[in-house]
């Protein structure tokens, strides 16, 4: 893969029926301002994709457009084998943990629950039961049976966090996308969550894309990385990606990054080069 600066990047080296996510010249825009064009992407069943940029570049707007909630501007989109839609059972979404109201009237299994039939009525009998069978084996796999039948609004964040991990899984998707679902959770949390979604995708080779301003936490588990900034793009390993020659291109400014002891740290000329707190960002 060339990584070139206003090039249209292909980004892998499958088909597009062997595709889990499939892009082509996709563009995304409001009025004048365009926050990608000519994206090529494919993203292979199992592969663990981190989407990386500053806040306004279009990573969570790229999560809506295959949750089937936003509209491409220009070019085609697949996921899981069919167009982007809603109630996409073949599509699990992880969203940012948002603490819940503690008199909020809903189990933890509840929460759950509605991954695997909030979109649709009238299971039957044997739908109900195959429904409570699958959510316990879900909240198994995320280590919640615990606190399944305690009130979610009295969880603690990484708890909340777990049962969204397995409301995501229960439908059992090919495809994972997570919208920053380590913010606001401690680094054992953290480090718990991305485990989670790391055993899932090996186990079940589900495809996932991780939006996130902070790549140190999952930097083990990603195999390519999406870096959105302004308009421009680049896709590939984190070695080939960050570093200070590709995003000193992307950004247009001079940018250092540098690694220290596994983790990586970037280093702008201006506090609003990149995110508020990412990839522990500093300034000289």
């Amino acid at each position: 893969m060339t990584i070139d600066p206003g090039s249209r990047t292909v980004a892998a080296s499958t088909s597009d029926a062997a595709a889990a996510v499939a892009l082509r010249g996709a563009r995304l825009s409001y009025g004048d301002r365009v926050l990608w064009d000519g994206l090529d992407l494919d993203v292979r069943p199992g592969e663990f994709i981190a989407v990386l940029g500053p806040n306004g570049s279009g990573k969570t707007s790229l999560l809506r457009v295959l949750l089937g909630l936003q509209q491409l501007s220009a070019g085609t989109v697949e996921i899981a084998g069919a167009a982007p839609g809603r109630g996409n059972s073949r599509i699990g979404y992880i969203p940012q943990q948002r603490a819940l109201e503690p008199t909020l009237a809903l189990r933890g299994r509840d929460l759950v629950g509605l991954g695997y039939d909030g979109h649709r009525w009238g299971l039957g009998i044997a739908g109900r039961r195959a429904r409570a069978a699958r959510v316990d084996q879900a909240i198994a796999e995320v280590g919640g049976t615990g606190f399944a039948d305690r009130s979610v609004g009295l969880l603690s964040g990484g708890e909340q966090q777990r049962l969204r991990v397995a409301q995501a899984l229960v439908n059992d998707p090919r495809v994972l996308l997570c919208d920053e679902p380590l913010l606001s959770l401690d680094l054992a949390n953290q480090a718990v969550v991305s485990s989670l979604i790391d055993a899932r995708r090996r186990a079940a080779n589900t495809a996932v894309l991780f939006v996130t301003h902070e790549i140190n936490p999952i930097l083990p588990l990603v195999d390519r990385v999406l870096y959105l900034v302004d308009g421009r793009f680049r896709v590939g390993t984190p070695a080939e990606v960050m570093t200070s020659a590709t995003l000193t291109a992307l950004y247009g400014t001079s940018v250092e990054v540098v690694r220290v002891r596994g983790q990586i740290h970037v280093i702008g000329a201006h506090s609003d080069l990149c995110e508020d707190t990412p990839h522990h960002h500093g300034e000289h």
